[in-house]
């Protein structure tokens, strides 16, 4: 059945909001202003697989509902939708317009320039495997198995069957070659090389989103996302206890050396690398690049600072900062919040610690305290950020006039 033309802008507005990323309560909510502003009565409902869309009318209601895929983090893409469509609510944009405006922001996230990727893959490992302690060595080599990652994520695209098994695969070939390092190079960081290879991908910031949603009461939504952000954990640690046994059925491994040699002062240029690494991964607006860097660097200093009152308070405190940096440089920038805050908020979560958590729950059962610590730092690094957006007022934009900030003129 053909969607009624009247009707046409929102439910494209609906998916391009839903495939960039933006959290369901938020879509619901832009959705219903728009079409307030539009005189349009509907209802509207997102989940991480369709949307339902409800419009009513004086003696019927028109029912429309679309399987949309899960959607992935562009934050580009996520700035200019989120701008489109503040223009929609203040009627600075007609329906045909929005649809051209549509198709200009679905063909800018295609345009990929692959040296920049790659470059930041590799330096997103290494500046990782130096926050984490490493040696040379094994910094060396995060740096080039950051760039084959990449290499792995150019081929999903290209075939199907390789997308659906890109988590177990990426990380299985990671273990591998990390394993046949450790006969070269005695000194060589198994684990945390593994890790910083792949930390891309695990999946903290997905955990985070969905107790964020789940808070925000967007029960049906956020429980999806949050079992979907547990299922890509254990399908990355499959990967590696797979290349681990069968490698350790091969040579002799010792799973638990650990050498960190690097100058600390080193860490002091691997933050801010890093956080500018994860601008061309998220897409990032060149006009947002600076201070959605300078937000992550903020968000780790900051918890570093304050790490003598423990890990709840000093993400707790990290997160309000993040907050009200985001909210300080959305207003300098005039670019929704949402693009610094997860710029922020990507520095804080524990995604790398659940995955240390599994590792040494497998390979080091005699060190149950330790695992059940590191499981602890996780719940603690949850509770803080998730208390942090709630002290600070995140969440209250469900009912808020405006949904982001004026788009830039």
């Amino acid at each position: 059945m053909k969607i009624p033309e009247k009707y046409q802008f929102i439910v494209a507005l609906g998916k391009a909001l839903h495939v960039y990323g933006i959290p369901s309560y938020k879509i619901q909510a832009y959705l219903t202003r728009v079409a307030e502003k539009q005189g349009i009565t509907g209802s509207f409902m997102d989940t991480p697989t369709w949307i339902n869309y409800v419009f009513y009318e004086e003696d019927n209601s028109y029912n429309y509902v679309e399987c949309v895929p899960p959607g992935s983090l562009n934050l580009g893409a996520l700035s200019r939708i989120a701008e489109l469509t503040n223009k929609v609510i203040d009627s600075k944009i007609d329906n045909e317009t929005i649809h051209k405006e549509l198709n200009n922001i679905h063909a800018k996230t295609k345009k990929t320039n692959h040296l920049q990727s790659t470059l930041a893959y590799a330096a997103s490992a290494g500046c990782f495997s130096i926050m984490i302690g490493t040696n040379l060595v094994s910094f060396a080599f995060s740096l080039l198995l950051g760039a084959l990652i990449y290499f792995l994520v150019y081929l999903t695209s290209k075939s199907s069957y390789l997308e659906n098994i890109f988590e177990s695969l990426s990380a299985l070939i990671a273990t591998i070659i990390c394993c046949l390092l450790t006969l070269i190079f005695p000194n060589f960081n198994l684990g945390l090389t593994i890790l910083a290879s792949i930390i891309i991908f695990i999946p903290g910031l997905a955990i985070t989103t969905a107790l964020e949603e789940i808070t925000s009461k967007s029960l049906v939504s956020g429980s999806a996302k949050l079992f979907d952000a547990i299922i890509l954990l254990f399908k990355q640690f499959f990967g590696v206890l797979l290349g681990l046994a069968l490698m350790t059925s091969i040579v002799d491994i010792d799973l638990t050396y650990h050498v960190s040699e690097m100058p600390k002062w080193t860490l002091f240029f691997a933050i801010p690398i890093f956080s500018i690494a994860l601008l061309p991964i998220f897409q990032v607006r060149k006009k947002d690049m600076f201070f959605g860097a300078l937000t992550g660097i903020i968000a780790f200093f900051t918890t570093v600072l304050f790490s003598g009152y423990g890990v709840l308070i000093s993400t707790f405190i990290g997160t309000l900062v993040v907050v009200g940096a985001s909210r300080l440089f959305s207003l300098i920038s005039k670019t929704p919040k949402t693009v610094f805050l997860i710029q922020g908020i990507v520095m804080l979560v524990p995604g790398s610690k659940s995955f240390m958590g599994l590792s040494n729950s497998f390979f080091n059962p005699s060190t149950t305290t330790g695992s059940a610590n590191l499981f602890e730092q996780v719940a603690f690094i949850l509770m803080g950020i998730i208390g942090g957006l709630l002290f600070a007022g995140t969440f209250r934009e469900r009912n808020s006039r405006k949904i982001e900030v004026e788009p830039k003129k």
